[in-house]
């Protein structure tokens, strides 16, 4: 297999929104927020009107961008045999993606993710993780990890206890390691561990630059870029209108977004970004192509509804 994806196992409920509800709401715009009370919840969805419901989490996403591409590719996620935990895994077989989890009933529910959108595109996230963030090192597949050339983490993924055994299996096992930061919110609650993460686990770190300044406290692009030549890693930051960069020890190359698109959500941006460096990156494009695979694949999922193409 060419790629294993191990994420949160979460079902996506978009609703477009006003700027006032998330101002009323007290949400941060563009950022994640973390939902415990499954009540609470559940209140903030009851007053909304929902446009689209689909499969989601970050990694899971760009597990099935890259299968869309033509690649073989599993994802491992943790979810319930309930009727979203269903949904989940037909979901990714309708994506020819290979699901490495077998459902069980559980205490709580299949994880779930409320994405407003705002008129300007922005998209801001409330998620219950459910039983997606009580993945633990049981759950995942040895043999699967093993057998793949390449291993995807999430950021979203990482908390200490369950999730972080987990993790350290799928480190253990793998042979070559991605992961993405995910969100700023997760850099800022682990950032001693995601730097040691970056600095001596990972093979492949995907970060937007707030969230890559924020890990290593760096005040300009030029910082970033010293210090991805200093880690000696595959490190390739997003930058919104401003492009990507991807740096490979002392190689640095770039590339513009497309222009004239008529953008509709940013909802999976990063997340087929990244399917589509790791598409060329497993199939030796230089490291230019790989840039413009990936903006490509961000450039087409920013002008629909939702994650997936």
């Amino acid at each position: 297999m060419k790629v294993l994806g191990i994420g949160n196992a979460i079902v996506d409920v978009i609703c477009k929104v006003d700027e006032n509800f998330i101002t009323q709401n007290n949400l941060t715009k563009s950022n994640m927020k973390l939902i415990f009370d499954e009540k609470e919840f559940q209140k903030l969805l009851s007053n909304l009107k929902v446009e689209k419901t689909i499969s989601g989490g970050s990694v899971a996403n760009s597990i099935v961008g890259l299968s869309q591409l033509g690649n073989k590719v599993g994802f491992i996620g943790k979810v319930s045999d309930d009727d979203l935990g269903e949904k989940y895994e037909l979901g990714l077989k309708k994506e020819n993606v290979q699901y490495f989890y077998n459902k069980k009933k559980e205490i709580l529910p299949t994880g779930t993710c409320l994405i407003l959108v705002t008129p300007d595109s922005e998209r801001t996230m409330c998620t219950f993780l459910g039983t997606a963030g009580k993945i633990n090192d049981n759950d995942i597949n040895e043999e699967a990890i093993k057998k793949s050339d390449l291993i995807f983490l999430e950021g979203y993924l990482w908390d200490e206890g369950e999730p972080k055994k987990a993790f350290d299996k799928a480190i253990k096992y793998g042979e070559k390691i991605a992961m993405s930061l995910s969100d700023k919110f997760c850099v800022d609650r682990h950032k001693k561990n995601f730097l040691d993460l970056v600095k001596n686990k990972l093979d492949i770190i995907f970060a937007n630059e707030d969230e890559i300044k924020s890990l290593i406290d760096a005040n300009n692009i030029d910082e970033v870029i010293k210090f991805g030549k200093e880690i000696k890693k595959h490190l390739i930051i997003t930058r919104g209108d401003k492009g990507a960069i991807s740096i490979i020890s002392n190689n640095v190359a770039k590339t513009d977004v497309q222009k004239n698109l008529k953008i509709v959500d940013l909802t999976g941006a990063g997340d087929l970004f990244a399917s589509g460096y790791l598409h060329g990156h497993i199939n030796n494009f230089s490291q230019e192509e790989c840039l413009k695979k990936g903006t490509e694949m961000s450039s087409k999922i920013i002008q629909q509804i939702g994650a997936r193409i």
